[in-house]
């Protein structure tokens, strides 16, 4: 059987996949906002463990078509390794689509352009990049260890391998008083990557991070820096009118958004936006989803 250590973490789009923990934990694990991993010690498991598990699935489960190879940065084991797993799930899975991973921009720096290369003929076809801000306050702020040209030149070795990528957004990064900014910078990033996918996620303090206590200080002096739904919404039209983008699939469909969207851009930008202006206009109206039902 498949064994999982500690809480499983996935995309909202990898929800039919099935999960293969190639690593434990993220070799980065330093972002400020991040709790999912912060009690795992980052480690690459032995390939006669991920052999048995592919076996045990390939025996017991319905028909593979995609797999999700997690923690959070598969991306920085070794090729070599990778290779192996690729190979192993292609083997066991004959109706095999598509494998991904999350990718840190720390993992992108290391692989070179034609280990991505090898790798996607192999199967491993997306990454999911956290870009989470194009403004390097911001990114700053979040410890993401990147600033945003160089978050936009590892992305950029991943598109020349042929790699898809997914990458996030997150609102209310830039707290009030760098809201516009952060929207705008973001936009800027975004059209310079150039993902397949885009989605936004709502930046939410979790107990156990810097972000947590920080919050925390604030609120102990009656501060906050958080936006409200209205604020978010303000945001995410800011950054969707600056994207530029010619082949997108745009989501907000994360638990943390107060408002889903969805469609491909640029064809479906004036709708969205129109959406949003809709909302700006009569927030009484506005279908806000509940704290209760954002699933955090």
């Amino acid at each position: 059987m498949i064994r999982y250590e500690g809480t499983l973490y996935r995309p909202p789009s990898e929800a039919e996949s099935l999960i293969l923990q190639a690593t434990i934990g993220c070799s980065y694990n330093s972002c400020t906002f991040c709790a999912m991993y912060r009690d795992k010690k980052f480690r690459v498991r032995p390939i006669d463990e991920l052999k048995a598990e592919i076996s045990w699935a390939a025996k017991t489960l319905p028909p593979v078509r995609k797999v999700f190879l997690a923690d959070g940065d598969a991306l920085v084991a070794k090729s070599i390794f990778l290779l192996q797993v690729l190979a192993e799930l292609r083997a066991a899975f004959p109706e095999l689509r598509r494998v991904s991973c999350y990718a840190s921009p720390q993992a992108l720096q290391v692989r070179t352009v034609d280990e991505m290369a090898r790798l996607r003929d192999a199967g491993l076809s997306l990454y999911y990049l956290g870009v989470e801000s194009g403004d390097d306050a911001v990114l700053t702020r979040l410890e993401k260890g990147v600033d945003a040209a160089e978050m936009v030149r590892v992305a950029a070795k991943a598109t020349e391998a042929g790699v898809q990528l997914s990458t996030m957004i997150l609102l209310g990064a830039g707290g009030r008083a760098r809201s516009l900014e952060h929207a705008r910078a973001s936009a800027a990033v975004l059209n310079a990557i150039q993902p397949r996918f885009a989605s936004t996620l709502v930046m939410t303090p979790v107990a156990g991070t810097p972000l947590w206590d920080e919050a925390q200080r604030g609120a102990s002096r009656g501060e906050s820096d958080e936006l409200d739904p209205l604020q978010l919404t303000r945001e995410l039209r800011e950054l969707v009118a600056g994207l530029e983008l010619t082949r997108t699939i745009f989501r907000s469909n994360h638990a943390s958004n107060f408002l889903p969207l969805a469609g491909t851009l640029p064809k479906d930008k004036a709708r969205i936006l129109e959406e949003l202006d809709q909302v700006l206009a009569r927030p009484e109206r506005a279908r806000f989803v509940p704290d209760w039902r954002r699933g955090l």
